[in-house]
């Protein structure tokens, strides 16, 4: 219980930072809210919450737990995911294990609430927070040259709308929703798909592709939805097993947060 990591969100990049830490012989905790919208569900811890099940990722697996069920799961070798959707009960969570670390990955483009002070180290993926402010180190979440560096002064760079390249194509490949409603989707993750096809429907609109390939990521029926939220995922490179193993993305990302990590933590002894 001495070496607890706080990972905010239980997303795909979120769920390759936990594997990282989990796998290094960290104790990961992660905090998610009560109704996470996980395009890439096949690769996130997040689905625990959906499915109130047990979700495996590379041969490790993490489970819906409450506060008082963290050390069990932590010993039986799981990652805990806690229901924590109001700032109240993330500061609860924090009093109470008092982590070494928190590593804000929500993605949320902004900070949502972490603060400097949380825990000796804390950590943020992506733009919203700089670091020696509100967070200790920033780590790199764009596509590109600079995927999964580690910034000590600054920011990450801002979010520009536009997916990092994917097979020669950047926007093309996300699926958005037509409309505000309830999703429901009508194809699976791992489906071949060409341009045109519908994969789902919002209330009476249908939800369709872009471009050929295979279906990465894809929300879960049955969710609130809003007008051109992203639902879905096109991978154009056609590989079954991208769709239900860590990108290269969330590895970057989370060999980055190993690293700030590991460097905050020789520098507070």
């Amino acid at each position: 219980m001495d070496k607890i990591v706080i990972v905010k969100g239980g997303g795909d990049i979120a769920t390759g930072i936990a594997h990282r830490l989990h796998t290094s012989h960290f104790a990961v905790v992660i905090l998610e809210i009560a109704n996470p919208t996980a395009v890439r569900r096949t690769v996130s811890f997040a689905q625990a919450v959906i499915q109130n099940a047990p979700v495996t990722v590379e041969a490790v697996t993490a489970e819906l737990a409450t506060l008082a069920a963290v050390q069990e799961k932590l010993a039986a070798g799981r990652i805990p995911v806690l229901l924590a959707s109001e700032p109240q009960e993330v500061q609860q969570v924090i009093a109470t294990l008092k982590p070494v670390a928190i590593v804000d990955a929500i993605l949320a483009k902004r900070n949502t609430g972490t603060r400097i002070t949380d825990a000796p180290v804390v950590i943020g993926a992506g733009p919203g927070f700089t670091a020696g402010e509100d967070v200790h180190a920033v780590v790199e979440t764009m596509r590109g040259h600079d995927l999964g560096r580690v910034i000590y002064h600054g920011t990450a760079i801002a979010n520009t709308g536009i997916p990092g390249e994917v097979g020669g194509f950047t926007i093309e490949r996300l699926v958005r929703s037509p409309a505000d409603g309830v999703f429901v989707a009508c194809r699976e993750i791992g489906d071949t798909v060409v341009a045109g096809d519908i994969v789902g429907h919002v209330g009476d609109t249908a939800v369709k592709v872009n471009i050929a390939g295979i279906l990465r990521g894809l929300l879960q029926s049955q969710l609130t939805v809003t007008r051109k939220m992203k639902i879905g995922d096109v991978d154009p490179r056609c590989c079954p097993e991208h769709c239900f193993t860590i990108s290269d993305k969330a590895r970057a990302v989370g060999g980055g947060v190993l690293e700030a990590l590991l460097h905050l933590r020789g520098n507070h002894g």
